[in-house]
Protein backbone atom coordinates (compact mmCIF):
# COMPACT_ATOMS: atom_id res chain seq x y z
CA UNK A 1 0.00 0.00 0.00
CA UNK A 2 1.39 3.37 -0.93
CA UNK A 3 0.99 6.01 1.86
CA UNK A 4 -0.67 9.52 0.23
CA UNK A 5 -0.36 12.43 2.27
CA UNK A 6 3.58 12.42 2.42
CA UNK A 7 6.12 14.93 0.71
CA UNK A 8 9.66 14.87 0.50
CA UNK A 9 10.91 18.73 0.88
CA UNK A 10 13.14 21.46 2.29
CA UNK A 11 10.84 21.71 5.57
CA UNK A 12 11.83 17.48 6.30
CA UNK A 13 14.96 16.36 3.97
CA UNK A 14 18.12 18.59 4.47
CA UNK A 15 21.46 16.62 3.63
CA UNK A 16 23.81 15.64 6.47
CA UNK A 17 26.64 17.69 7.07
CA UNK A 18 29.11 17.73 9.72
CA UNK A 19 28.49 22.11 9.18
CA UNK A 20 25.14 22.06 11.20
CA UNK A 21 27.40 21.25 14.18
CA UNK A 22 28.40 24.31 14.13
CA UNK A 23 25.97 26.14 13.50
CA UNK A 24 24.21 24.61 16.48
CA UNK A 25 27.21 25.26 18.72
CA UNK A 26 27.04 28.69 17.82
CA UNK A 27 23.43 28.61 19.36
CA UNK A 28 23.65 26.33 22.32
CA UNK A 29 27.38 27.10 23.41
CA UNK A 30 27.60 30.54 22.13
CA UNK A 31 29.50 31.34 25.13
CA UNK A 32 31.28 28.13 26.14
CA UNK A 33 35.03 27.89 25.28
CA UNK A 34 35.48 26.40 22.03
CA UNK A 35 39.68 25.91 21.59
CA UNK A 36 42.11 26.97 23.36
CA UNK A 37 45.85 27.41 22.59
CA UNK A 38 48.20 28.72 24.97
CA UNK A 39 46.77 32.54 26.06
CA UNK A 40 44.50 31.80 22.97
CA UNK A 41 40.57 31.18 23.92
CA UNK A 42 37.36 31.46 21.06
CA UNK A 43 33.77 30.64 22.01
CA UNK A 44 31.54 28.73 20.14
CA UNK A 45 29.91 31.99 19.04
CA UNK A 46 33.82 33.62 18.16
CA UNK A 47 34.45 30.71 15.95
CA UNK A 48 31.40 30.39 14.07
CA UNK A 49 31.96 33.88 12.86
CA UNK A 50 35.48 33.52 12.09
CA UNK A 51 34.73 30.25 10.37
CA UNK A 52 31.90 32.57 8.33
CA UNK A 53 34.79 34.89 7.83
CA UNK A 54 37.49 32.63 6.68
CA UNK A 55 34.79 30.94 4.18
CA UNK A 56 34.18 34.33 2.55
CA UNK A 57 37.70 35.13 2.24
CA UNK A 58 38.22 31.69 0.31
CA UNK A 59 35.13 32.58 -1.81
CA UNK A 60 36.74 35.82 -2.74
CA UNK A 61 39.97 34.20 -3.38
CA UNK A 62 37.96 31.84 -6.11
CA UNK A 63 37.17 29.10 -4.31
CA UNK A 64 33.96 27.84 -5.42
CA UNK A 65 31.90 24.31 -4.85
CA UNK A 66 33.96 20.95 -5.69
CA UNK A 67 37.74 22.91 -5.11
CA UNK A 68 40.36 21.64 -2.98
CA UNK A 69 42.23 23.49 -0.13
CA UNK A 70 45.17 21.73 1.46
CA UNK A 71 46.36 22.12 5.00
CA UNK A 72 49.95 21.34 6.30
CA UNK A 73 49.93 22.40 10.71
CA UNK A 74 49.98 20.58 14.18
CA UNK A 75 47.04 20.71 16.38
CA UNK A 76 46.48 24.67 15.89
CA UNK A 77 43.10 26.47 16.30
CA UNK A 78 43.07 27.27 12.70
CA UNK A 79 42.90 23.50 11.99
CA UNK A 80 39.16 23.26 13.69
CA UNK A 81 38.10 26.24 12.10
CA UNK A 82 39.50 25.07 8.39
CA UNK A 83 37.16 21.51 8.93
CA UNK A 84 34.08 23.75 9.03
CA UNK A 85 35.21 26.77 7.03
CA UNK A 86 36.87 25.17 4.03
CA UNK A 87 32.85 23.07 3.20
CA UNK A 88 31.25 25.92 4.35
CA UNK A 89 32.64 27.35 1.13
CA UNK A 90 31.84 24.46 -0.45
CA UNK A 91 35.24 23.13 -0.77
CA UNK A 92 36.85 19.64 -0.40
CA UNK A 93 39.70 19.67 3.00
CA UNK A 94 42.77 17.83 2.54
CA UNK A 95 44.63 17.84 5.66
CA UNK A 96 48.39 16.40 4.94
CA UNK A 97 50.38 15.01 6.95
CA UNK A 98 53.20 17.27 8.93
CA UNK A 99 56.36 14.42 8.52
CA UNK A 100 55.75 14.38 4.62
CA UNK A 101 59.18 15.91 3.19
CA UNK A 102 58.83 18.36 0.32
CA UNK A 103 59.19 15.78 -2.34
CA UNK A 104 55.82 13.62 -0.92
CA UNK A 105 53.64 17.29 -0.62
CA UNK A 106 54.35 18.13 -4.06
CA UNK A 107 53.55 15.00 -5.41
CA UNK A 108 49.67 15.14 -3.20
CA UNK A 109 49.27 18.56 -3.79
CA UNK A 110 49.57 18.02 -7.87
CA UNK A 111 47.38 14.68 -7.35
CA UNK A 112 44.25 16.56 -4.98
CA UNK A 113 44.77 19.68 -7.48
CA UNK A 114 44.79 21.93 -4.37
CA UNK A 115 43.64 25.80 -5.19
CA UNK A 116 44.96 27.29 -1.62
CA UNK A 117 47.41 25.47 1.06
CA UNK A 118 47.33 26.47 4.50
CA UNK A 119 50.95 26.23 6.40
CA UNK A 120 52.11 26.70 9.76
CA UNK A 121 55.02 28.64 9.85
CA UNK A 122 57.04 25.88 11.43
CA UNK A 123 56.46 23.97 8.29
CA UNK A 124 57.31 27.05 5.67
CA UNK A 125 60.87 25.79 4.42
CA UNK A 126 58.69 22.12 3.19
CA UNK A 127 56.01 23.89 2.15
CA UNK A 128 58.06 26.18 0.24
CA UNK A 129 60.19 23.29 -1.34
CA UNK A 130 56.91 21.28 -1.89
CA UNK A 131 56.18 24.68 -4.51
CA UNK A 132 59.32 25.14 -5.97
CA UNK A 133 59.31 21.31 -6.94
CA UNK A 134 55.28 21.76 -8.72
CA UNK A 135 56.61 25.18 -10.60
CA UNK A 136 59.03 23.03 -12.25
CA UNK A 137 56.46 20.64 -13.11
CA UNK A 138 54.58 23.46 -15.46
CA UNK A 139 51.57 23.06 -12.22
CA UNK A 140 50.04 25.95 -11.22
CA UNK A 141 51.30 25.98 -7.45
CA UNK A 142 48.11 26.48 -4.94
CA UNK A 143 48.30 29.83 -3.15
CA UNK A 144 49.83 29.72 0.52
CA UNK A 145 48.13 31.13 3.62
CA UNK A 146 50.67 31.35 6.09
CA UNK A 147 49.39 30.55 9.75
CA UNK A 148 51.57 32.45 12.45
CA UNK A 149 51.35 31.43 16.09
CA UNK A 150 48.25 32.45 17.38
CA UNK A 151 49.81 34.76 19.99
CA UNK A 152 53.19 35.38 18.48
CA UNK A 153 54.86 37.37 15.99
CA UNK A 154 54.66 37.03 12.39
CA UNK A 155 57.74 35.58 10.73
CA UNK A 156 57.97 38.40 7.69
CA UNK A 157 61.16 36.70 6.22
CA UNK A 158 59.72 34.06 4.35
CA UNK A 159 56.47 36.37 2.98
CA UNK A 160 56.00 37.05 -0.30
CA UNK A 161 53.54 39.30 -1.96
CA UNK A 162 51.75 36.12 -3.55
CA UNK A 163 51.79 34.51 0.22
CA UNK A 164 48.22 35.61 2.44
CA UNK A 165 48.40 35.31 6.33
CA UNK A 166 45.28 33.67 7.88
CA UNK A 167 44.25 36.63 10.62
CA UNK A 168 44.79 38.95 8.02
CA UNK A 169 42.60 36.62 5.53
CA UNK A 170 39.84 36.31 7.81
CA UNK A 171 39.87 40.05 8.15
CA UNK A 172 39.12 40.55 4.97
CA UNK A 173 36.08 38.21 5.18
CA UNK A 174 32.54 39.21 5.64
CA UNK A 175 30.19 36.91 8.63
CA UNK A 176 26.99 37.34 6.67
CA UNK A 177 28.69 34.82 4.53
CA UNK A 178 26.14 32.65 2.71
CA UNK A 179 27.31 28.91 3.22
CA UNK A 180 27.64 26.85 0.27
CA UNK A 181 25.54 23.81 1.72
CA UNK A 182 26.25 20.19 -0.29
CA UNK A 183 23.40 19.47 -3.03
CA UNK A 184 23.62 16.29 -2.12
CA UNK A 185 24.99 14.32 1.25
CA UNK A 186 26.70 12.37 -1.32
CA UNK A 187 29.12 15.38 -1.74
CA UNK A 188 32.25 15.00 -0.95
CA UNK A 189 33.72 16.83 2.05
CA UNK A 190 37.52 16.05 2.93
CA UNK A 191 40.48 14.04 1.27
CA UNK A 192 42.68 12.22 3.49
CA UNK A 193 45.65 10.35 1.76
CA UNK A 194 46.98 7.19 3.60
CA UNK A 195 49.95 5.25 2.88
CA UNK A 196 50.23 4.75 -0.65
CA UNK A 197 53.85 5.12 -2.59
CA UNK A 198 54.47 8.65 -4.33
CA UNK A 199 53.99 6.93 -7.97
CA UNK A 200 50.43 5.98 -6.20
CA UNK A 201 48.66 8.48 -3.93
CA UNK A 202 45.86 7.32 -1.96
CA UNK A 203 43.58 10.01 -1.37
CA UNK A 204 40.48 8.69 0.34
CA UNK A 205 37.15 10.97 -0.21
CA UNK A 206 34.80 11.13 2.67
CA UNK A 207 31.35 12.80 1.83
CA UNK A 208 29.41 14.49 3.99
CA UNK A 209 26.70 11.96 5.12
CA UNK A 210 29.44 9.73 6.43
CA UNK A 211 31.85 12.60 8.08
CA UNK A 212 28.12 13.53 9.78
CA UNK A 213 27.65 9.80 10.70
CA UNK A 214 31.07 9.18 11.86
CA UNK A 215 31.17 12.11 13.95
CA UNK A 216 28.44 11.23 15.80
CA UNK A 217 29.29 7.35 16.44
CA UNK A 218 32.83 8.42 17.36
CA UNK A 219 31.30 10.71 20.29
CA UNK A 220 28.97 7.80 21.33
CA UNK A 221 31.81 5.20 21.02
CA UNK A 222 34.14 8.05 23.19
CA UNK A 223 31.56 8.19 25.61
CA UNK A 224 31.18 12.07 25.51
CA UNK A 225 28.56 13.27 26.84
CA UNK A 226 27.64 17.19 27.13
CA UNK A 227 30.21 20.01 27.57
CA UNK A 228 33.72 17.67 27.34
CA UNK A 229 37.58 19.06 27.77
CA UNK A 230 39.23 17.19 24.63
CA UNK A 231 43.12 16.94 25.03
CA UNK A 232 44.32 16.81 21.19
CA UNK A 233 46.87 14.14 21.50
CA UNK A 234 45.45 12.57 17.64
CA UNK A 235 47.34 14.64 15.08
CA UNK A 236 44.12 16.15 13.39
CA UNK A 237 45.66 15.25 9.65
CA UNK A 238 44.66 11.54 10.66
CA UNK A 239 41.18 10.64 9.68
CA UNK A 240 40.05 14.95 10.94
CA UNK A 241 41.73 13.59 14.30
CA UNK A 242 39.38 10.63 14.13
CA UNK A 243 36.09 12.74 13.22
CA UNK A 244 36.23 15.18 16.44
CA UNK A 245 37.29 17.82 14.73
CA UNK A 246 33.28 18.14 13.89
CA UNK A 247 32.17 15.55 16.15
CA UNK A 248 33.26 17.52 19.46
CA UNK A 249 31.17 20.93 18.29
CA UNK A 250 27.72 18.54 18.24
CA UNK A 251 28.91 17.85 22.45
CA UNK A 252 29.82 22.27 22.67
CA UNK A 253 33.34 20.70 23.62
CA UNK A 254 36.36 22.68 24.52
CA UNK A 255 39.13 21.75 22.01
CA UNK A 256 42.70 21.88 23.96
CA UNK A 257 45.39 22.70 21.09
CA UNK A 258 48.90 20.54 21.77
CA UNK A 259 51.31 21.84 18.82
CA UNK A 260 53.52 18.62 20.26
CA UNK A 261 52.96 15.71 22.05
CA UNK A 262 55.48 15.01 25.08
CA UNK A 263 53.69 13.22 28.83
CA UNK A 264 54.93 16.57 30.63
CA UNK A 265 52.14 18.64 28.36
CA UNK A 266 49.59 16.04 28.62
CA UNK A 267 49.75 16.22 32.59
CA UNK A 268 50.37 20.09 32.21
CA UNK A 269 47.36 20.44 29.93
CA UNK A 270 45.08 18.17 31.74
CA UNK A 271 45.64 19.69 35.11
CA UNK A 272 45.59 23.20 33.79
CA UNK A 273 42.62 22.84 32.18
CA UNK A 274 40.65 19.65 33.62
CA UNK A 275 40.34 17.68 30.52
CA UNK A 276 37.78 15.24 30.06
CA UNK A 277 38.91 13.25 27.55
CA UNK A 278 41.75 12.49 24.94
CA UNK A 279 42.81 9.72 22.47
CA UNK A 280 46.26 8.46 20.80
CA UNK A 281 48.06 5.46 19.66
CA UNK A 282 49.45 3.22 21.96
CA UNK A 283 52.97 4.68 21.28
CA UNK A 284 51.32 7.57 23.16
CA UNK A 285 49.93 5.87 26.16
CA UNK A 286 53.49 3.90 26.26
CA UNK A 287 54.94 7.57 26.13
CA UNK A 288 52.91 8.30 28.88
CA UNK A 289 53.42 4.93 31.22
CA UNK A 290 57.74 4.95 30.70
CA UNK A 291 57.77 8.95 31.50
CA UNK A 292 59.73 9.93 34.48
CA UNK A 293 57.92 11.21 37.71
CA UNK A 294 59.41 14.87 37.52
CA UNK A 295 56.76 15.13 34.21
CA UNK A 296 53.58 13.57 36.02
CA UNK A 297 51.12 15.65 37.90
CA UNK A 298 48.18 13.58 39.91
CA UNK A 299 45.10 13.44 37.43
CA UNK A 300 41.95 15.75 38.87
CA UNK A 301 39.99 13.27 37.84
CA UNK A 302 39.87 10.28 35.70
CA UNK A 303 40.60 11.05 31.88
CA UNK A 304 38.82 8.88 29.69
CA UNK A 305 41.50 7.60 26.67
CA UNK A 306 40.66 6.37 23.38
CA UNK A 307 43.09 4.39 22.09
CA UNK A 308 43.68 2.93 18.64
CA UNK A 309 46.12 3.15 14.83
CA UNK A 310 47.34 -0.58 16.17
CA UNK A 311 46.78 -3.44 18.72
CA UNK A 312 47.42 -1.91 22.16
CA UNK A 313 49.52 -4.53 24.25
CA UNK A 314 47.86 -5.88 27.16
CA UNK A 315 50.81 -4.23 29.56
CA UNK A 316 50.42 -0.76 28.57
CA UNK A 317 46.65 -0.44 29.01
CA UNK A 318 47.18 -2.20 32.62
CA UNK A 319 49.89 0.91 33.74
CA UNK A 320 47.87 3.59 32.11
CA UNK A 321 45.02 2.68 34.28
CA UNK A 322 47.45 2.53 37.55
CA UNK A 323 47.50 6.18 36.47
CA UNK A 324 44.18 6.61 36.49
CA UNK A 325 43.30 7.24 33.02
CA UNK A 326 39.97 4.95 31.61
CA UNK A 327 41.05 3.36 28.90
CA UNK A 328 38.54 2.52 25.85
CA UNK A 329 39.75 0.78 22.27
CA UNK A 330 38.89 1.62 18.65
CA UNK A 331 39.71 0.24 15.34
CA UNK A 332 39.18 1.46 11.95
CA UNK A 333 40.93 2.75 8.85
CA UNK A 334 41.05 6.02 7.36
CA UNK A 335 38.93 4.10 4.56
CA UNK A 336 36.47 3.75 7.03
CA UNK A 337 36.34 7.56 8.18
CA UNK A 338 38.76 6.13 11.11
CA UNK A 339 37.01 4.72 14.06
CA UNK A 340 34.67 1.81 12.74
CA UNK A 341 34.79 -0.74 15.75
CA UNK A 342 35.17 -0.85 19.60
CA UNK A 343 35.34 -3.10 22.32
CA UNK A 344 32.12 -2.35 24.41
CA UNK A 345 32.77 -3.24 27.90
CA UNK A 346 31.00 -6.22 29.24
CA UNK A 347 30.27 -5.97 33.25
CA UNK A 348 30.53 -9.56 33.74
CA UNK A 349 34.35 -8.92 32.77
CA UNK A 350 35.06 -6.81 35.94
CA UNK A 351 35.52 -10.10 38.29
CA UNK A 352 38.42 -11.53 35.67
CA UNK A 353 41.87 -11.62 37.17
CA UNK A 354 43.40 -8.50 35.81
CA UNK A 355 45.67 -10.41 32.46
CA UNK A 356 42.75 -11.48 31.31
CA UNK A 357 40.95 -8.13 31.48
CA UNK A 358 43.52 -6.30 29.86
CA UNK A 359 43.48 -8.86 27.11
CA UNK A 360 39.91 -8.60 26.58
CA UNK A 361 40.36 -4.77 26.04
CA UNK A 362 43.25 -5.33 23.59
CA UNK A 363 40.40 -6.68 21.09
CA UNK A 364 38.81 -4.51 18.43
CA UNK A 365 35.30 -5.72 19.23
CA UNK A 366 31.82 -4.72 17.74
CA UNK A 367 30.81 -2.22 15.03
CA UNK A 368 29.55 1.26 15.72
CA UNK A 369 25.77 2.10 15.43
CA UNK A 370 26.91 4.43 12.02
CA UNK A 371 27.93 1.20 10.16
CA UNK A 372 25.93 -1.02 8.48
CA UNK A 373 28.25 -4.65 9.72
CA UNK A 374 31.76 -5.71 10.23
CA UNK A 375 32.31 -9.11 9.26
CA UNK A 376 35.75 -11.56 9.50
CA UNK A 377 35.67 -13.18 6.18
CA UNK A 378 37.73 -15.45 3.85
CA UNK A 379 39.03 -13.65 1.13
CA UNK A 380 38.52 -15.84 -1.58
CA UNK A 381 34.98 -17.17 -1.38
CA UNK A 382 33.53 -14.85 0.91
CA UNK A 383 31.93 -16.60 3.46
CA UNK A 384 31.97 -15.75 7.15
CA UNK A 385 34.52 -17.17 9.16
CA UNK A 386 32.91 -19.45 12.52
CA UNK A 387 32.73 -17.22 15.28
CA UNK A 388 35.44 -19.95 17.33
CA UNK A 389 38.02 -17.41 18.12
CA UNK A 390 40.30 -19.75 16.17
CA UNK A 391 39.69 -19.00 12.13
CA UNK A 392 41.39 -16.68 10.60
CA UNK A 393 39.55 -14.31 7.97
CA UNK A 394 39.98 -11.00 7.01
CA UNK A 395 37.93 -7.83 8.17
CA UNK A 396 35.67 -6.53 5.71
CA UNK A 397 33.36 -3.34 6.44
CA UNK A 398 29.59 -2.38 4.91
CA UNK A 399 28.09 0.98 5.71
CA UNK A 400 27.75 4.33 5.17
CA UNK A 401 30.89 5.03 6.79
CA UNK A 402 33.24 3.58 4.12
CA UNK A 403 34.70 5.95 1.81
CA UNK A 404 33.37 7.15 -1.25
CA UNK A 405 36.36 6.09 -3.27
CA UNK A 406 40.02 6.36 -4.12
CA UNK A 407 40.60 9.85 -5.63
CA UNK A 408 41.06 9.04 -9.45
CA UNK A 409 41.41 5.34 -9.25
CA UNK A 410 38.73 3.72 -10.04
CA UNK A 411 40.41 0.20 -10.11
CA UNK A 412 42.06 0.44 -7.10
CA UNK A 413 38.73 1.38 -5.30
CA UNK A 414 36.60 -1.45 -7.39
CA UNK A 415 39.41 -3.71 -5.76
CA UNK A 416 38.66 -2.65 -2.17
CA UNK A 417 34.98 -3.01 -3.23
CA UNK A 418 34.85 -6.45 -4.67
CA UNK A 419 32.55 -8.48 -3.21
CA UNK A 420 30.03 -5.87 -2.52
CA UNK A 421 32.59 -4.92 1.26
CA UNK A 422 35.63 -3.00 2.03
CA UNK A 423 38.32 -5.11 2.40
CA UNK A 424 40.82 -4.07 5.05
CA UNK A 425 43.71 -6.07 4.78
CA UNK A 426 44.09 -6.92 8.56
CA UNK A 427 43.57 -10.54 9.37
CA UNK A 428 41.45 -11.54 12.73
CA UNK A 429 39.68 -14.29 14.65
CA UNK A 430 35.70 -14.04 15.82
CA UNK A 431 35.19 -14.93 19.27
CA UNK A 432 31.99 -16.85 20.21
CA UNK A 433 30.75 -13.10 21.46
CA UNK A 434 31.14 -12.09 18.14
CA UNK A 435 33.44 -9.83 19.62
CA UNK A 436 36.35 -9.50 16.40
CA UNK A 437 40.22 -9.95 17.46
CA UNK A 438 43.26 -8.76 14.77
CA UNK A 439 45.61 -10.98 14.29
CA UNK A 440 47.91 -9.26 12.02
CA UNK A 441 48.22 -7.52 8.65
CA UNK A 442 47.91 -9.65 5.38
CA UNK A 443 51.68 -8.47 4.58
CA UNK A 444 52.88 -8.50 7.92
CA UNK A 445 52.08 -11.98 8.74
CA UNK A 446 55.43 -14.68 9.10
CA UNK A 447 54.78 -18.09 7.49
CA UNK A 448 57.27 -19.96 9.20
CA UNK A 449 57.69 -23.86 7.60
CA UNK A 450 54.07 -23.83 6.88
CA UNK A 451 52.86 -22.32 9.72
CA UNK A 452 51.34 -18.72 9.95
CA UNK A 453 52.70 -16.47 13.18
CA UNK A 454 50.87 -13.76 14.38
CA UNK A 455 53.30 -10.49 14.78
CA UNK A 456 50.97 -9.21 17.47
CA UNK A 457 51.06 -11.72 19.49
CA UNK A 458 54.79 -12.22 19.94
CA UNK A 459 54.68 -8.09 20.30
CA UNK A 460 52.54 -8.16 23.52
CA UNK A 461 55.02 -11.05 24.89
CA UNK A 462 57.83 -8.79 24.28
CA UNK A 463 56.10 -6.09 25.82
CA UNK A 464 55.13 -7.66 28.44
CA UNK A 465 59.66 -8.14 29.21
CA UNK A 466 60.53 -5.20 32.25
CA UNK A 467 63.05 -3.94 30.38
CA UNK A 468 61.17 -3.38 26.40
CA UNK A 469 60.01 0.14 25.89
CA UNK A 470 59.14 -0.80 22.18
CA UNK A 471 59.18 -3.42 20.21
CA UNK A 472 57.80 -4.58 16.51
CA UNK A 473 58.53 -8.16 14.68
CA UNK A 474 58.90 -8.76 10.95
CA UNK A 475 59.52 -11.66 8.75
CA UNK A 476 62.95 -12.58 7.98
CA UNK A 477 63.75 -14.29 4.91
CA UNK A 478 65.08 -17.86 5.58
CA UNK A 479 66.34 -20.77 3.45
CA UNK A 480 64.57 -23.62 5.18
CA UNK A 481 61.64 -21.90 7.26
CA UNK A 482 60.54 -19.60 4.58
CA UNK A 483 60.73 -16.59 7.10
CA UNK A 484 61.43 -16.61 10.79
CA UNK A 485 60.08 -14.25 13.22
CA UNK A 486 62.97 -10.66 13.97
CA UNK A 487 62.06 -8.61 16.34
CA UNK A 488 63.63 -5.09 16.56
CA UNK A 489 63.70 -3.67 20.13
CA UNK A 490 64.22 -0.35 21.64
CA UNK A 491 65.12 -0.86 25.79
CA UNK A 492 64.12 1.11 28.49
CA UNK A 493 67.00 3.58 30.17
CA UNK A 494 69.12 1.74 32.63
CA UNK A 495 68.56 -1.33 31.00
CA UNK A 496 71.22 -1.58 28.50
CA UNK A 497 72.64 -5.06 29.84
CA UNK A 498 69.77 -6.72 28.78
CA UNK A 499 70.94 -8.93 25.74
CA UNK A 500 69.24 -10.53 22.55
CA UNK A 501 69.82 -14.31 24.00
CA UNK A 502 67.67 -13.18 26.97
CA UNK A 503 64.92 -12.00 25.02
CA UNK A 504 65.01 -14.99 22.61
CA UNK A 505 64.61 -17.66 25.81
CA UNK A 506 61.98 -15.03 27.53
CA UNK A 507 59.66 -15.46 24.15
CA UNK A 508 60.38 -19.18 24.21
CA UNK A 509 59.08 -19.73 27.84
CA UNK A 510 55.79 -17.80 26.73
CA UNK A 511 55.13 -18.94 22.95
CA UNK A 512 54.72 -21.78 21.33
CA UNK A 513 58.48 -22.83 20.03
CA UNK A 514 57.67 -22.34 16.22
CA UNK A 515 56.43 -18.78 17.26
CA UNK A 516 60.07 -18.16 18.64
CA UNK A 517 61.95 -15.30 17.78
CA UNK A 518 65.50 -15.95 15.87
CA UNK A 519 67.05 -12.38 15.81
CA UNK A 520 66.82 -9.14 17.90
CA UNK A 521 67.76 -6.09 16.54
CA UNK A 522 67.87 -3.29 19.38
CA UNK A 523 67.53 0.02 17.53
CA UNK A 524 64.98 3.10 17.47
CA UNK A 525 61.99 2.12 15.67
CA UNK A 526 60.98 4.88 12.75
CA UNK A 527 57.64 5.57 12.87
CA UNK A 528 54.93 7.54 11.23
CA UNK A 529 53.23 11.22 12.24
CA UNK A 530 50.53 9.30 14.35
CA UNK A 531 52.82 7.16 16.10
CA UNK A 532 52.70 3.71 14.06
CA UNK A 533 55.74 2.04 13.75
CA UNK A 534 56.81 1.88 10.17
CA UNK A 535 57.11 -1.91 9.50
CA UNK A 536 57.87 -1.66 5.73
CA UNK A 537 60.84 -0.31 6.55
CA UNK A 538 61.87 -2.47 9.40
CA UNK A 539 60.49 -5.67 6.92
CA UNK A 540 63.45 -3.96 4.00
CA UNK A 541 66.00 -4.06 7.13
CA UNK A 542 65.27 -7.92 7.51
CA UNK A 543 65.11 -8.64 4.47
CA UNK A 544 68.72 -6.91 3.50
CA UNK A 545 70.09 -9.03 6.54
CA UNK A 546 69.35 -12.07 4.26
CA UNK A 547 68.31 -15.97 5.52
CA UNK A 548 69.50 -17.14 9.08
CA UNK A 549 69.88 -20.77 8.28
Amino acid sequence: MELEGLVRCSTNYVPLTPISFLERAAKAYRDTTSVVNGSVKYTWGDMHERCLKIASALNQLGISRGDVVATLAPNVPAMHELHFAVPMAGALICPLNTRHDSAMLSVLLEHSEAKIIFVDYQLLDIAHGALKLLTKTKRKPPILVLIAESDGPLPTDHISSETHEYESLLAEGHDGFEIIRPNSEWDPICINYTSGTTSRPKGVVYCHRGAYLNSLASVLLHGIGSLPVYLWTVPIFHCNGWNLTWGLAAQGGTNVCLRKVTPKAIFDNIALHNVTHMGGAPTVLNMIVNSPISDRRPLPHKVEVMTGGAPPPPQILSKMEELGFGISHLYGLTETYGPGTSCIWKPEWDSLPLNERYKLKARQGVHHVGLEDVEVKDPVTMASVPADGKTIGEIMFRGNTVMSGYLKDLEATKEAFNGGWFRSGDLAVKHPDNYIEVKDRLKDVIISGGENISTVEVETVLYSHPAILEAAVVARPDNHWGQTPCAFVKLKEGYDGVGAQEIIKFCRDHLPHYMTLKTVIFEDLPKTSTGKIQKFILREKAKAMGSLS
